[in-house]
């Protein structure tokens, strides 16, 4: 259990008071650091790669949603998009592969074909404006972005708080 001190810090000029000056604040010290040595940062590392999937997975699902389902409504997307269509594969690819990644459930598979989708998109709907290796430039750097963070995940894996793992667990 963590013990808190707390100690007054002044910002007023003259003799300390105890609580007189209203520019008085009250500064917790810890007095048990968490030590960032090898031990805790492997504590850590499965519970932050979880909580970064969780997080991609959930933003990436809001692009499913807006293109065939109008959730969270979109001005571009306001007439919604034809399911039998290329932006509506996609859109049915990224509700389907969001949802698994959301869960960690086949997560390395599954990132590997967002990966996919996503370098697809890129060179499909970005590179062809120009300016190929400025992403920047042609709108494309969240669909750069996802692709890598989806390539990280088919090669990590899905962390701690997931299907995957409980799995793991349970057939040990």
């Amino acid at each position: 259990m963590t013990q808190w001190d707390f100690s007054t810090r002044s910002l007023c000029r003259g003799p300390k008071r105890r609580y007189t000056c209203h520019s008085e604040i009250a500064l917790p010290l810890r007095r048990n650091r968490i030590a960032l040595d090898n031990v805790t940062l492997e504590t850590w590392r499965p519970r932050m790669l979880a909580v970064l999937r969780i997080v991609t997975a959930y933003l990436f699902l809001q692009h499913g949603t807006a293109k065939l389902l109008g959730i969270p409504a979109v001005a571009a997307l306001k007439g919604g998009v034809p399911l039998l269509s290329l932006p509506g594969a996609a859109g049915t690819i990224e509700i389907v592969g969001g949802v698994l990644l959301l869960i960690g459930l086949f997560t390395r598979p599954t990132a590997f074909i967002l990966c996919g989708e996503m370098a697809f998109a890129y060179f499909i709907g970005h590179a062809s404006k120009g300016n190929t290796l400025v992403p920047l430039l042609n709108g494309g750097e969240l669909a750069v972005m996802f692709c890598f963070v989806f390539l990280y995940f088919a090669v990590a894996g899905a962390g701690a708080w997931s299907v995957d793992a409980a799995r793991r667990t349970s057939a040990a």
